[in-house]
């Protein structure tokens, strides 16, 4: 186990190693290829990561160790591939690329689609606040431009042709003033119902452990 620490400590301190495959000559050459075998296995990476390394390494005319690579991979397959870690991705939106043993994948993608039922109800619940939100904005700016309308219909300086237009225009945002009020009304209904949904399910979590 301590070995498997110094490993990822090692591979975290290795610039750009975590965030991308590109690497650098001196990246290439110096790395300890178990170390970020681990990194990348701990983080549910395919073996396609690997793939992208070499490409990025033979640039430099660096091969990678893929034996010790693929040795520290597996070790950080084994943390990656557990219910808790899988639970995490899922209720984050992660995806699983289906890197996990045989003997590991049950349990993980049990954790991992309850996780990501989850994240699917908060989604609910957060899209329809967005659309409320817009919708409102909507609206109010359809109120001042009613407003506005209904003041430039009683100005002096208003002729009679624009009265008529702005008359045909105040009825077309009088019909979509209504129809915003129903659509953000049906929103909240809808955000109430997957509201509920959301809370039940958090409760029901609990009894799982999560």
């Amino acid at each position: 186990m301590k070995r498997n620490w110094i490993r990822i400590c090692m591979a975290l301190l290795v610039t750009g190693l975590t965030g991308c495959a590109s690497m650098s000559g001196d990246e290439c050459m110096t790395s300890d290829w178990a170390a970020i075998g681990y990194e990348d296995g701990a983080r549910g990476y395919t073996t396609a990561r690997i793939s992208d390394r070499r490409k990025a390494c033979a640039k430099h005319g660096v091969t990678p160790d893929f034996a010790a690579y693929q040795s520290g991979r597996e070790q950080g397959l084994i943390e990656y591939c557990q219910p808790g870690r899988a639970f995490n991705v899922g209720s984050n939106g992660g995806r699983y690329n289906g890197v996990c043993s045989v003997d590991l994948e049950a349990d993980f993608l049990e954790a991992y689609n309850a996780g990501y039922h989850l994240y699917t109800l908060r989604s609910n619940v957060n899209r329809a606040t967005s659309a409320i939100n817009s919708k409102q904005n909507e609206l109010e700016r359809i109120e001042d431009e009613i407003r506005q309308s209904e003041a430039d219909l009683i100005s002096d300086e208003t002729t009679t042709e624009e009265r008529v237009l702005l008359l045909v225009d105040l009825k077309d945002l009088s019909e979509r003033t209504g129809q915003l009020e129903a659509e953000i009304q049906d929103l909240y209904e809808r955000r109430a119902h997957s509201q509920a949904e959301l809370e039940q399910y958090q409760v029901a979590l609990l009894d799982y452990g999560y």
